[in-house]
C-alpha cells in the first residue's frame, strides 16, 4: 500500500491573511476544496451571489495564493478554479503582531470561521432528519470541561490532530455511495468561570 501524497497546507502570513479575511471568500475557498473545481459561474449559483462578485473575490484568493486555474477543465471561455491547497494554517501570532491593520484582519477572519463552524452545525440540526439513521447515529455533537495547564492543552490538540491524520489513509473515494464528507471541528477554548 502506498504512502498517501501529504496534505498541503497554506500557512496563513500578514499579506495573505489579507487575502483571505472576507466572508465570500472564505466561502469560496470553502467550496473549491469540499466540491471540486468549477467556474465563477457555477459558484455563484451554488453561494447565491453574483457572478461579478464571485468572478472578484476569485481574482483576490488567485492572487493571495490559494486558489489557482484547473488546466484539466479549462476548456472554451469559461476559467476553471481550483483550491490551491487541501487546508490553512492560522498562527495565533498574526492576533499578536504589531500592525493593527493584521491584527484586525485576523480578529475578522477567526470571526468568519467561527460564523461557518456555526452555520455548518446549524445547518447539520436543520438537516439531520433528511439522513439515514446510521448517519444520524454516527454524529456527534458534544462538549468536555478539562482543567489542563497550555502544555497540556497543546499536548491534546496535537493529538486530536494526528487522530484524524490517521483516518485520512482509511478515507474513502468520495464516490463510494456509503460515504460522505464528514466534517470535524475542533474547538480547544480557555474560559473564565462565571459568577
Amino acid at each position: 500500500m502506498t504512502e498517501p501524497e501529504p496534505r498541503k497546507i497554506a500557512n496563513l502570513t500578514p499579506r495573505s491573511l489579507r487575502g483571505i479575511a472576507h466572508p465570500l471568500r472564505l466561502r469560496l475557498l470553502s467550496a473549491l476544496r469540499r466540491d471540486g473545481p468549477a467556474t465563477a459561474s457555477q459558484l455563484a449559483t451554488k453561494l447565491g451571489e453574483s457572478s461579478g462578485s464571485t468572478s472578484y473575490h476569485l481574482r483576490q484568493l488567485a492572487e493571495h495564493g490559494f486558489i489557482e486555474d484547473d488546466p484539466e477543465h479549462g476548456k472554451g471561455r469559461e476559467r476553471w478554479w481550483r483550491s490551491a491547497h487541501q487546508g490553512t494554517h492560522f498562527s495565533d501570532s498574526l492576533s499578536r503582531d504589531p500592525d493593527p491593520a493584521v491584527r484586525g484582519a485576523a480578529q475578522l477572519y477567526l470571526h468568519q470561521v467561527a460564523s461557518y463552524y456555526s452555520e455548518t452545525l446549524t445547518t447539520w440540526i436543520g438537516t439531520s432528519h433528511e439522513w439515514p439513521e446510521e448517519w444520524q447515529d454516527a454524529s456527534d455533537m458534544s462538549d468536555a470541561h478539562l482543567y489542563l495547564t497550555p502544555e497540556l492543552t497543546a499536548e491534546l490538540s496535537g493529538k486530536l490532530h494526528q487522530l484524524i491524520e490517521s483516518y485520512r489513509p482509511l478515507a474513502k473515494d468520495k464516490d463510494d455511495p456509503e460515504a460522505a464528507l464528514v466534517r470535524v471541528q475542533t474547538q480547544l477554548i480557555p474560559t473564565r468561570p462565571t459568577d
